[in-house]
Parts: C-alpha cells; sequence; structure tokens
C-alpha cells in the first residue's frame, strides 16, 4: 500500500510489535513514515515482587524505543494513562485525536476492538479494546468535526480527516501483508521488549511468531502475513 504516513495506535508497549512490526517494516522500508502512540505508561506489565508500577513504566519505555527504533519508527508518544485502566472516554478519545490532528496519517493502524477472544485459549485485554474503540471513535468524530475539543484548535491542531483505518485482526480480514521478508524485523523488535519477554515465560518468539505468521497466510501465496479488516473512509 502507498502511505506516505502511518500512525499506530496501541495499548502497551510491545503491542505494536506483535500485532503488525513486520507491516511497520515492510512500509518504513518501501518509503512510509511510521509513527506510535502507546496510550497506557506499560506499568501493569510486571507480575515479580521486586518492581513498583514507576520502575516498570521506565523499563518498559526505554523496550518500546529500542524496538521502534529497530524496526525505523520515526516517532514515538506515550499518551501515559496507567496500564490496565483505559476506557473509551472523552479523555483518551481526545488525547488519540490530539496525535491523529498532530501526525495527519494517511493511515491510522490499531486493535479489532470487535475481537473479545480467539478460540478458547485467549480473552482479549480490555485495554485493548478500548483504544480500539477509541481510534474509531477519533476517526468517524473527533479528528475531523471543529467543534469537537475546541481547546485542540487554541493547540493549533486543526480538525484532519482520517482516510483509511486497519484494524489487526485474527477474524474476517480482508487485507494481509506479506511479512516474509521482515519476520526477522518483527522478531528482533519484539525479543527487545525483554521484560516483557522473561515474564512470559517458556516462550519461544521465533517459533511462535513464525507459527501465528503462517496461520494468517493460510492459503494465500505467501510464507508469513498480518491480517487487517481494513476501511477507506468516504466525504
Amino acid at each position: 500500500m502507498d502511505f506516505r504516513r502511518a500512525l499506530v495506535v496501541f495499548a502497551h508497549p510491545d503491542d505494536a510489535e506483535f500485532l503488525c512490526g513486520g507491516t511497520i517494516a515492510r512500509w518504513v522500508s518501501e518509503g512510509t513514515e511510521v509513527s506510535y502512540v502507546c496510550a497506557t505508561d506499560g506499568s501493569g506489565g510486571w507480575n515479580g515482587p521486586d518492581l513498583g508500577r514507576a520502575e516498570i513504566a521506565e523499563i518498559r519505555e526505554r523496550e518500546m524505543r529500542h524496538a521502534a527504533e529497530i524496526l525505523g519508527v520515526a516517532d514515538v508518544a506515550f499518551l501515559g494513562f496507567e496500564d490496565g485502566s483505559l476506557q473509551p472516554d472523552l479523555l483518551l478519545r481526545k488525547a488519540i485525536t490530539r496525535e491523529a490532528r498532530r501526525s495527519r496519517p494517511d493511515v491510522m493502524v490499531t486493535f479489532d476492538p470487535s475481537v473479545r477472544w480467539m478460540g478458547r485459549g485467549y480473552i482479549n485485554h480490555p485495554d485493548h479494546l478500548a483504544v480500539g474503540d477509541a481510534v474509531l471513535a477519533v476517526v468517524a468524530c473527533d479528528a475531523p468535526t471543529r467543534p469537537q475539543f475546541p481547546d485542540l484548535l487554541e493547540e493549533g491542531m486543526e480538525p484532519f480527516k482520517v482516510r483509511s483505518v486497519w484494524l489487526a485482526t485474527g477474524t474476517d480480514a480482508d487485507t494481509k501483508v506479506d511479512i516474509g521478508a521482515t519476520m526477522g524485523k518483527k522478531v528482533e523488535a519484539i525479543r527487545a521488549h525483554a521484560s516483557q519477554i522473561e515474564n512470559m515465560g517458556d516462550f519461544d518468539v521465533d517459533a511462535r511468531m513464525r507459527e501465528w505468521g503462517a496461520r494468517a497466510a493460510g492459503d494465500d501465496d505467501m510464507e508469513y502475513a498480518e491480517a487487517f479488516r481494513t476501511f477507506r473512509l468516504e466525504d
């Protein structure tokens, strides 16, 4: 896809790499300027007794910036909401609207908020659902509407219509991106989140990502893929 600017919005450090790290690496290699918006501080991402939320947040921000550098992401913004507490309310919507108006992307990428579980082994995190719902509200209402959040106008954030939205999904995908050439970058970027990999126990990043990528590719003529439900918004 020929996007000049992409804005990837997610809940926690490491979400973007797991969801669409191969696509990000591919877009960057093709000339797309990719920016990140991380909604939370990541402070809930450690189950050990030895670190408090402030320490965890500091570690995860450092890991996030390293992962972004590996993929070639141009800019990383942290909204600073507490991990585990997100709601798709006006506070979150306004914060994301500010970033959308600031970066003025050709496409926004986020979670598919309709995916509440996958199979019988995974229930989606409520922060993921909140971000997905908030982004849909931003593109449908908040970013392009002048009366919405008038104080953003005082900051110089003029309304902006986002034309394309891509929801990373495991169901009902209409678009697959071939990440055969960028799977290695995806794996490297995920490994940058060392605290999370440690927290996940016996988790083979390379094997699991190749398994997931092959499953997403399905019967299509590609080895590994990432899948999306996409929208092209009309006036």
